[in-house]
Parts: structure tokens; C-alpha cells; sequence
């Protein structure tokens, strides 16, 4: 695996990139130590080969015998990044005429399935029961982000006027500001009313935020964290219960019930379905779904 020797760190380019990271780039303690490790392997690696002889067939050579030896795409990328990093360097306070560490692409890192609430732990987070304006805000919160899978940015940023109650959908600017128009659960919709009642006396003057703290200031993204950590913990359920977990639990709740990837991706606004994809491994057939039919929380009442 990686070793570290005490020959690297006598290599006084060795000791001069440490220095031009810890004080003219200031990177952290932390951070720095990580690139010591990784360029420390390096020269151990490369031997006796000088530095400027380096060819990017050897550190393909290199790349591919760290693989064999158990590291995964993603520690290869760190590692590929922190040589480039010393190249750079090197360019720039050496005279060295070429990077060979350039176009040279770790091994693709398998993908790992982000963590999804059941149907049934998703129902018990919503029902918190009785509580103050603070848990009605919080049950509207939890309601939203599972009825419709938004990022947590997208939840802070909700004005008032974004709902449409009429219509049952929600606008919402996601990344890149691309602004999307999403469908909203009846129990969503239900729980930002009764949100709203409690909100009217909370909220600062002229103040449009859907969601406010206590103060009546706009609800940071921060806060919305730590409220989801501490009714996950109260309720007794298993992990970290974070927003994007909620958003990983709306897409894989509703692609396990209809399997329509397209409507998904849209709904979450991925910019490439491939992202979308991550969330199951079922062989998906594009079906003629509607969103009240796929959500377990999302059914409207008969009128």
C-alpha cells in the first residue's frame, strides 16, 4: 500500500512543496498532512527514476499497481490530484517542462447507494404529534422534503409565494438557479397550512421566507440539519436522518412504485439521468405513472 519513508522526507522539493502549501497556499494542518502522504508514496514509488523523467505511461504504471492493491477509484483521485498539485509546483519554482500526471484518470469509483428511510420509518418521522410552532414548522419541513424530494438549499430558499395550492405544485430554483415546478403530496400541502397560521406571528414584517426560525429571520440550512437530527434521535430511527436522506427516500420510493426514471430526474432536477440512476437497480421501462399513484404519502382525497 502506501508507505512512508524517510528518504522522501529529506527530498528538499519534497520539503519545499510542504512549506508552499502550508504558507502560500495556507491550506490546513489536516489537508496538508494528506498531500504529504501522497507525495511521499510517490517518491518512494518512482525509486531512483528522476523526477523530470517521470513519464505518464509510469504513473498510469503506478496508478494501476495502487488498484491492485485494494485502493478504490475515489483515494486514487485524491492521490492523482495531490501529484498534480506537486507538479504544478514543481513547473512553476523548478523548471520542470511537463506535468506527468495530466489526462491521467483514476479508475471509476463504484457508485454507492445513498441511505433511503423505509415507507415506514418515513411515516413515523412525519408524525410528530402534538408540539409548539417550532414542531409544526418542523413536521411541514419533513412533509415537504419527502413529499417532494427537494434539495436542502431549494427548501430554505421557498418563498410564500412559490406554493400553488390550487394546483398542488411547488416552484423551486435548484442549482445552477434553473428553476423547476415540482409536485406537492396533499399531506405536504396540508401541513404547510397549518404551518402557516403558526408562521403569521413569528415572521418579521415583509419577511417572504416559507420557512422562519424563532427570531422571524429566514431559516438557515444549518438549523433545518440539526432540527432532522434531533427528531430522528427522539423517534428512535437508525442513522442520520439528514435532509438529502429524505430526498434519497422520496426518489426511491416513488421509483420503486411506478419505475418512470424520466419523471424522477425531472422532479429532482438532475441535469443527467445517469445521476438519477444511482438510486436503485432495477431495470426501469418508462410508465405512464402519475405522481399521486407512485408516492405512498402523496394520494389525494377523494372529493
Amino acid at each position: 500500500m502506501l508507505a512512508e519513508t524517510p528518504s522522501a522526507a529529506r527530498d528538499p522539493l519534497f520539503q519545499g512543496y510542504l512549506e508552499h502549501l502550508a504558507h502560500e497556499r495556507r491550506l490546513s494542518a489536516h489537508t496538508v498532512r494528506s498531500y504529504e502522504r501522497d507525495v511521499r508514496a510517490l517518491l518512494e514509488l518512482v525509486g531512483a527514476v528522476p523526477l523530470r523523467h517521470l513519464q505518464p505511461a509510469q504513473i498510469r504504471r503506478i496508478v494501476s499497481q495502487l488498484h491492485a492493491q485494494g485502493l478504490d477509484g475515489r483515494s486514487l483521485a485524491r492521490i492523482l490530484s495531490a501529484w498534480r498539485g506537486f507538479f504544478t509546483y514543481l513547473s512553476r519554482d523548478h523548471g520542470y517542462e511537463h506535468n506527468p500526471c495530466l489526462g491521467i484518470r483514476p479508475p471509476k469509483a463504484a457508485k454507492r447507494l445513498p441511505h433511503a428511510l423505509s415507507p415506514d420509518e418515513a411515516g413515523r418521522l412525519m408524525d410528530l404529534g402534538a408540539g409548539d410552532a417550532l414542531a409544526v414548522r418542523d413536521r411541514a419541513i419533513l412533509e415537504l422534503l419527502y413529499s417532494s424530494g427537494l434539495r436542502l438549499s431549494e427548501l430554505t430558499g421557498l418563498a410564500l409565494d412559490d406554493v400553488n395550492y390550487r394546483d398542488a405544485t411547488i416552484r423551486v430554483t435548484g442549482k445552477g438557479a434553473k428553476t423547476r415546478v415540482v409536485p406537492v403530496g396533499s399531506y405536504a400541502l396540508a401541513a404547510l397550512k397549518v404551518w402557516l397560521v403558526e408562521r403569521a406571528p413569528l415572521a418579521r414584517p415583509g419577511q417572504q421566507a416559507m420557512f422562519v426560525a424563532r427570531t422571524g429571520a429566514r431559516l438557515s440550512a444549518r438549523s433545518v440539519q440539526a432540527r432532522l437530527k434531533q427528531w430522528g434521535l427522539k423517534l428512535g430511527l437508525s442513522g442520520n436522518v439528514h435532509p438529502h436522506a429524505l430526498r434519497h427516500s422520496f426518489a426511491s420510493h416513488v421509483l420503486q412504485s411506478s419505475g418512470d426514471l424520466r419523471a424522477v430526474q425531472d422532479m429532482l432536477g438532475h441535469a443527467s439521468i445517469s445521476t438519477t440512476q444511482v438510486y436503485t437497480h432495477l431495470d426501469f421501462q418508462h410508465l405512464a405513472k402519475v405522481y399521486d399513484q407512485a408516492h405512498p404519502r402523496a394520494k389525494r382525497k377523494d372529493k
